[in-house]
């Protein structure tokens, strides 16, 4: 069943546009723009350009989705095979299933997103041309990741997302941008190194880069020595990026650094990247060495889901001086321990859940990451205590719809049901229950239980961060009179450019002690909308994603039997 009727080379157009297109955007945004499309702003024109470049993939990639065959999503469809490197057997090979065609349709959503509202709040930095290529680079990409069939090709597009991170971080993030940008790029690159020997080792071993047909072959032209071998040097490399605990440390200041649409596709598209390469790649083609592995990456995901979430609580307390980015950042570690305990247990139950908590992660922490980002520009700071003010100087009282999107962000965050966080976690926890035949069944219905655990600290943590920063602190001395002014403090800020005037449309006189901030302008609404709105449907109607994944994970881990 198909939404529309699409020939299949169409589709084949449809996937190499949406690979190349971002690539070439990025070339024409480093030209001249040409006099008619200059007007009078260049800077202007280049953004528009940008939004123009990742809107034409979007609806492209729509298109792709509306045409993708939903009846056999198991097969790999608008499937381009052609010979590049025939020496070493190198082939442009693309193609998308039910696994992949979700993460290409979140990337092109959330660049799109990021273009759009770079448009209206472009971060302070260099040249906008550099930061509009810089972006759609990145975007090219890691969709390649996604739609490249070929371990060397994978490799490639897995490392061409690098080098752009590392400049958005370093030229237009904030305090300890540039430390925290060599932080990102030594770990990744150490871990590609490790990666690519372990994909070479597979390819030679084998004598074939192709994933669809190393996939179908399951290992059987492997030994169990080499796939041991492979699965611990390409696991490092992938464990980098996704993070992993411990290799995580990286994540935390990337995300405080990087500026707010950085911060948007590091966590809801570069994150993925990793997860996507345990599926794709470890699972189906070193079965036996995942098998090895998987109760060493269960142990060391549900380490991430607590540690996440106690990082995260020392941050939220009073008095900690905790950066509302690296308590979302650290959140970010414990909701891929998730994603990496489904993988772990090597059931279609459990890879079902975190391919689809991986869909939910970059929903959600999208939409967090870009409310932070707002936060701070109206607060000045991300900065919790400063954000918690007093009772009546916090969200609720001065921005009420910024205060009620971050609250229904953070219980969607938590894990609500009815919201996309929850089915990802439940999933993942079934799964461990009754992991894959060969795994110690008790040692992961313990992991099962401190993953469980971790669903508690992490409403714990997200409550309170919604308890201080919407509804605020209680004051510790009496009430001023409705006559006196607030005096002006660290923990009631004047907001930066935004106080003086009661925003149109609010309701209620403008008090003293209360002063307005601006509230969700309409491009931010235009930015945040589609998030808010993807994050109820999945936690509503999971099956449209789970009726994608679930043939295609249950034909890769029988290695195509089935």
């Amino acid at each position: 069943m198909t939404v529309i009727d699409i020939s299949p080379s169409v589709m084949q157009f449809l996937l190499a546009f949406i690979v190349v297109a971002p690539l070439l955007g990025a070339l024409a945004a480093l030209l001249p723009a040409p006099p008619g499309l200059k007007g009078k702003n260049p800077d202007q024109a280049v953004l528009r350009h940008g939004v123009t470049v990742t809107g034409a993939v979007l609806v492209a990639a729509i298109v792709l989705a509306a045409g993708f065959d939903h009846d056999h999503p198991a097969t790999m469809q608008a499937t381009t095979d052609i010979s590049w490197i025939p020496a070493l057997d190198v082939r442009i090979h693309l193609g998308i299933d039910g696994i992949s065609l979700p993460l290409l349709v979140l990337t092109a959503l959330l660049t799109f997103l990021c273009a759009l509202y770079s448009y209206f709040k472009l971060p302070a930095g260099p040249s906008p041309k550099a930061f509009v290529a810089l972006v759609l680079v990145l975007e090219s990409g890691t969709l390649a990741t996604f739609a490249v069939l070929d371990l060397l090709l994978f490799f490639l597009a897995f490392e061409m997302v690098l080098i752009p991170m590392y400049f958005l971080i370093n030229r237009w993030g904030g305090d300890q941008r540039q430390a925290a940008a060599w932080k990102f790029i030594l770990y990744t690159l150490l871990g590609s190194v490790v990666m690519l020997l372990g994909l070479l080792l597979i390819g030679l071993k084998s004598g074939n880069f192709d994933m669809v047909a190393l996939a179908t072959d399951n290992g059987r032209g492997l030994t169990t020595s080499v796939q041991v071998i492979a699965v611990l040097a390409i696991g490092l490399g992938l464990a980098v990026k996704t993070p992993m605990w411990p290799l995580h440390s990286w994540l935390p200041d990337a995300h405080t650094a990087a500026p707010t649409v950085g911060s948007v596709l590091l966590a809801g598209v570069l994150l993925k990247m990793g997860t996507y390469g345990f599926v794709r790649i470890l699972l189906p083609v070193a079965p036996d060495g995942m098998r090895t592995f998987a109760p060493y990456l269960a142990a060391f995901a549900v380490v991430g889901i607590v540690y996440g979430s106690l990082a995260c609580l020392a941050l939220a307390r009073t008095g900690a001086k905790g950066d509302l980015k690296r308590l979302i950042a650290y959140s970010s570690v414990g909701h891929m321990g998730f994603v990496l305990l489904g993988i772990a247990t090597m059931t279609p139950t459990g890879v079902n859940g975190a391919l689809f908590a991986n869909i939910a992660h970059g929903l959600i922490t999208g939409l967090l990451f870009f409310l932070v980002g707002a936060i701070k520009d109206r607060y000045g700071t991300a900065d919790l205590d400063t954000l918690a003010g007093a009772t009546g100087a916090a969200l609720y009282g001065r921005a009420p719809r910024l205060g009620a999107l971050l609250a229904f962000a953070a219980v969607a965050s938590l894990g609500l049901p009815g919201l996309a966080g929850f089915w990802g976690e439940m999933l993942t926890l079934f799964g461990a229950y009754s992991p894959a035949e060969g795994l110690s069944r008790p040692a992961f219905r313990t992991f099962m239980a401190i993953g469980a655990f971790g669903t508690l600290l992490t409403a714990a943590y997200m409550l309170i961060v919604v308890r201080r920063v919407c509804m605020g602190e209680h004051a510790p001395h009496s009430r001023l009179s409705p006559g006196d002014r607030a005096p002006q403090t660290p923990e009631s800020p004047e907001p930066s450019g935004a106080v003086g005037s009661q925003p149109s449309g609010s309701a209620g006189p403008r008090t003293a002690t209360t002063p307005q901030l601006a509230d969700i302008h309409p491009y931010e609404a235009a930015a945040w909308t589609p998030l808010a709105a993807l994050t109820v449907v999945a936690g509503l109607w999971p099956a449209v994603l789970l009726g994608l994944t679930d043939p295609a994970v249950q034909q890769l881990l029988a290695g195509g039997k089935s």
